[in-house]
């Protein structure tokens, strides 16, 4: 081969079209069309023959088309909050696999706490004709920078705080917290303390007081939440809290129920430094299930798992209701929570 040869161009394969079908299926582009959009009448015969002749020959619909006949976009915007997407990103995972089956898709726009950036992903939005929206975060007592009130099309919440009058989905954090306070009840544990995040969070106080429920139901003293900033910083400092008492009189706790993973390593590891075993001497558990943190720590952390795949999966499918036109009720849905049993928490006395 010569030094001054060209290389051949590669072209691009040109999509198969309609009318490429309905020749090969021996029928007009109108019936190939009708038999591909479940229309019209014709015999199931034919109306396979179509559909396995566009499959075996690769046909795409296309969908602006598909969009402009049936004014649907196909398309859902999700805003969010939260930049690391900590709770956004399992969320989306939960409300894909909702619409997946349905044709449609979901772009996730980050909106971070800038009424202008927010302001521009919804304009946006309508103007790429989406068919609704939802709306996330990275807390359920906040509201996203943005008004989704009165825009035309279907707007759900998740896991944010809603508009009035609007359809939200959350987790039922005082429910979580009770699956918590209850476990450590059943594994023998009589001192159960609770160490928390900042104040001005509305679950804190939701956890908290299920937390403080579950031992007066059982009998069990009440020891005062300690309150302080998410982070395993403070986790270590609470310890320290707990177990150096002023007068020295007040017993030990047994167990400790942490508002958050990183809260729940920190105990972990200040514990340790102690030399008090984890479980054995003192059971931690955690909320969020945080597979990143949780299953890393050692020992690996029971946690509460807030159901953020299926509580998106629910705003999804809600949304597709809206959109098809069903009618819902308006408020606020809450979903159970689960706890994921790992080694930090103990077994019990018969286990």
């Amino acid at each position: 081969m010569s030094s001054d040869a060209q290389p051949t161009p590669v072209s691009a394969k040109q999509p198969v079209t309609l009318r490429e079908v309905a020749a090969i299926a021996g029928v007009s582009v109108a019936t190939a069309s009708k038999a591909l959009n479940g229309q019209g009448r014709m015999t199931a015969e034919t109306r396979t023959r179509i559909r396995e002749t566009a499959q075996r020959l690769g046909f795409r619909p296309n969908s602006l088309a598909q969009s402009l006949l049936r004014r649907r976009s196909f398309t859902v915007g999700l805003l969010t909050n939260d930049t690391y997407g900590r709770f956004s990103l399992p969320l989306m995972a939960g409300v894909s696999d909702a619409l997946v089956d349905a044709g449609v898709s979901v772009f996730l726009c980050n909106v971070e706490d800038d009424p202008r950036l927010a302001q521009l992903h919804v304009d946006a939005m309508l103007d790429k004709r989406v068919d609704g929206i939802i709306a996330t975060g990275k807390r359920i007592d906040r509201h996203l920078p943005v008004d989704l009130a009165n825009l035309g099309i279907p707007a759900i919440y998740a896991f944010t705080e809603p508009d009035p009058g609007a359809i939200a989905f959350v987790s039922d954090d005082a429910g979580g917290a009770r699956l918590a306070v209850e476990h450590f009840c059943r594994l023998g544990r009589r001192r159960i303390a609770h160490v928390s995040g900042p104040a001005s969070f509305a679950v804190v106080h939701a956890r908290a007081q299920a937390y403080r429920a579950v031992l007066a139901e059982s009998g069990l003293p009440v020891m005062e939440p300690l309150l302080g900033p998410w982070s395993e910083a403070w986790g270590h400092e609470a310890v320290r809290k707990l177990f150096d008492g002023d007068d020295g009189t007040r017993e030990n706790p047994d167990a400790v129920f942490c508002g958050n993973d990183q809260i729940a390593r920190g105990v972990i590891d200040a514990l340790r430094e102690r030399g008090i075993c984890v479980p054995d001497e003192v059971g931690v558990i955690g909320f969020d299930n945080w597979q990143i943190v949780a299953e890393a720590t050692r020992p690996p952390l029971t946690s509460v798992d807030m159901n953020l795949a299926a509580l998106g999966r629910e705003a999804g499918l809600a949304l597709l209701s809206l959109v098809g036109g069903e009618p819902a009720e308006p408020g606020i849905r809450k979903l159970p929570c689960r706890l994921v049993v790992r080694q930090s928490c103990g077994r019990p006395p018969d286990g």
